[in-house]
Formats: C-alpha cells, sequence, structure tokens
C-alpha cells in the first residue's frame, strides 16, 4: 500500500470531497448506448480539479442528451501525454483535451504566455477577469488558426515551489534542475532566479524527482499531492509565485460536424462543469495543504512578505522579455485588463 494511504486525509478524500456535487440521479439514459462518444484526454489525476470538472462533464451529458451522447474519460495521460495530446487532437485521435495554457505557445500562439508570467495576478478574481473577459476571448478565437476550437477557461489556482531544501530566497535556486513545463517564460523564470530549467511532461515528473533527474518543481498544491511528489521532495515553499490554468479545447473539424443542438448542449454542460472546478480549486488546494502537513514527512514554509518581494524583483526581466517580444497589442490589452480586475 503506498505510504499516502495511511495519511490522515488521503488522496482519495479529495476525489469524495469534490465529488459530492457529481451524484446525479440514475436514469434510464444510463442504460443505453450513446450515439456520440466525445473522447476527453487529459495528464492529471481524477481527484484535480482538472479530473472532477471532466467526469462532471461527462455526467451532465449524458443526463441532459437522454444518453444519446457520451464522454469517456481518460485521466493521467492514459492516452496521450503533456508533448502529444495537442497533436492527437489536431489529427482527430481524442476530441476534447484540457492543457495548460503553457502548452499553446508551442504550438505558434505565444500570446497564451501571459498566464506564465510570475507575480501577475494577485489572485484568482483577477485571472477571471481576463479569462471570462474580451481578452479571454480573443484569446480562444485565436485557436481557430490551428484548427481548434476554444471551449472554455478553468482555474487550478497558484504554483508553489519544491525542492529538498527551503526556496525562500533567489540564491536558494541557484545551481538547482527544476523541472517546467515547455513555455519560454516560466524557463525564462527558472533562469532569472539561477535554476536550470529542465522541460519534462507531467506524467514523468514525479518519477525524474524520485531519481535525481531534476532537484525540484513548480505546482499547485492539489497536483503535488495527488501525485505524491511530497514522497520524494524535502520541502514545499509557499511562493504563489504563478498561475496555473487551462483551457478545454476540441477539433475544429468535429466540432462542425456536430449538430448545432448537440454543440449547445455539450458547450452547456462544460460551462457548468468549469464553473464547478472553479469553486472547488481553492477547496482542493487547501485540502491537499492540510494533508500535507500532516503527513509529517515534508517541511512546508510560509515565506515572509520581505523574501517574497525578493523573488518577485529577481524575475522582474521576465515581464519585461514578454513585453519586448509580444509587442504593444497584447500589453496593452493585458495591462488595460488587468487595470480593470484591480477596479
Amino acid at each position: 500500500m503506498p505510504r499516502w494511504a495511511a495519511h490522515p486525509l488521503p488522496r482519495r478524500s479529495l476525489l469524495k470531497a469534490g465529488a459530492a456535487g457529481l451524484a446525479l440521479p440514475t436514469a434510464a439514459w444510463s442504460q443505453h448506448k450513446p450515439d456520440i462518444t466525445l473522447r476527453f484526454s487529459h495528464v492529471v489525476a481524477e481527484e484535480t480539479p482538472k479530473g472532477l470538472a471532466a467526469e462532471r462533464f461527462k455526467v451532465l451529458v449524458a443526463q441532459r442528451s437522454g444518453g444519446r451522447v457520451g464522454v469517456q474519460v481518460y485521466p493521467n495521460a492514459q492516452l496521450y501525454g503533456d508533448h502529444d495530446e495537442m497533436r492527437a487532437l489536431q489529427l482527430g485521435a481524442v476530441d476534447l483535451v484540457a492543457p495548460s495554457l503553457s502548452k499553446f505557445g508551442r504550438i505558434g500562439l505565444p500570446e497564451f504566455e501571459l498566464f506564465d508570467l510570475p507575480f501577475l495576478f494577485d489572485d484568482l478574481a483577477a485571472v477571471r477577469r481576463i479569462t471570462q473577459g474580451a481578452l479571454g476571448q480573443k484569446l480562444l478565437k485565436g485557436l481557430t488558426h490551428q484548427g481548434l476550437e476554444g471551449l472554455g477557461f478553468f482555474d487550478n489556482g497558484f504554483k508553489q515551489m519544491s525542492a529538498n531544501r527551503p526556496l525562500l530566497e533567489p540564491k536558494d535556486f541557484v545551481g538547482l534542475r527544476m523541472r517546467v513545463q515547455a513555455s519560454r517564460v516560466i524557463a525564462a523564470q527558472m533562469r532569472a532566479l539561477g535554476a536550470v530549467p529542465v522541460t519534462l511532461a507531467f506524467s514523468e515528473t514525479r518519477q525524474a524527482l524520485a531519481s535525481g533527474v531534476v532537484d525540484g518543481t513548480e505546482n499547485p498544491i492539489s497536483n503535488f499531492w495527488t501525485q505524491a511528489m511530497h514522497e520524494v521532495q524535502t520541502d514545499v515553499s509557499l511562493t504563489d509565485h504563478g498561475y496555473l490554468g487551462y483551457a478545454v479545447v476540441t477539433n475544429q473539424r468535429f466540432w462542425q460536424s456536430l449538430q448545432r443542438a448537440d454543440r449547445e448542449l455539450i458547450a452547456q454542460a462544460l460551462q457548468e462543469a468549469l464553473a464547478f472546478a472553479n469553486q472547488i480549486a481553492d477547496t482542493q488546494n487547501d485540502q491537499a495543504l492540510q494533508a500535507l502537513r500532516q503527513a509529517g514527512n515534508i517541511n512546508v514554509h510560509q515565506l515572509t512578505t520581505v523574501q517574497r518581494n525578493r523573488l518577485r524583483l529577481a524575475v522582474q526581466p521576465v515581464q519585461q522579455a514578454f513585453v519586448n517580444r509580444m509587442g504593444s497589442g497584447w500589453t496593452q490589452a493585458l495591462q488595460m485588463a488587468m487595470r480593470e480586475s484591480r477596479n
């Protein structure tokens, strides 16, 4: 039995807590084979906000279509990992994916990298002013250039740093090999702190930490806990330095092949599932943090205001480099949205 199973708040308790809103009355639709089945692939555990949102979406679609439309969910990179899920979607091998926003930069949409900028957002309300506003819609519409249809955004909260030592000051990062997503912004952030960025798929991260291929990583606490990274890291530092969110996307040809009524039903069910995910993201991270502290085999560090400001100052050049690369159009739109989010 894995060690997490003996903890006071095991990983499955997060699933039960988040799944409380999943249950819907069993009806005749549960006995029928769907006429249409959407294959939904993602790379994280079922008990994360993304996993729970996918399951809720599955239930809502089945219920509202009377079982005529179904969703088959493949979690934990069962079908495709970080590096190939987007290509699989473009080729029609799956119908829905929910990649982190960092993934869109490498398929020719670098404007999505604005979400990777360190210390940009004060809270999730500021993020949602962008994702649920005009700028967010503009970003989703841009996906059509890659043969994709953007259906919505949702959160997994803010990221924390982990390693086998506390990461409280820029000097603590020097020389560490830190696992990152394939994002120029995140890689530049690590280099600004003196670390060496190593791009790895999320599904490979825990093993890479255990074997010493990398020394540390960044993740929301819910991902850290559900992947049992606390078993292969000694310290997690609550930096809240960056945001991790996702966009649900589908293949444009597949989407247009559906009847309009089915598209509307699927889109509505998905929006409700994403709102559900946003509601539970903070709760899941809070519960996972509690579980980490109760586990007793990892040190949890709370940064002081001074320490966090030193980290913020060290990575400021990353924001300026993004502005220089993307030009004034996107950066002005971002600044305007950020001003609105603070009003």
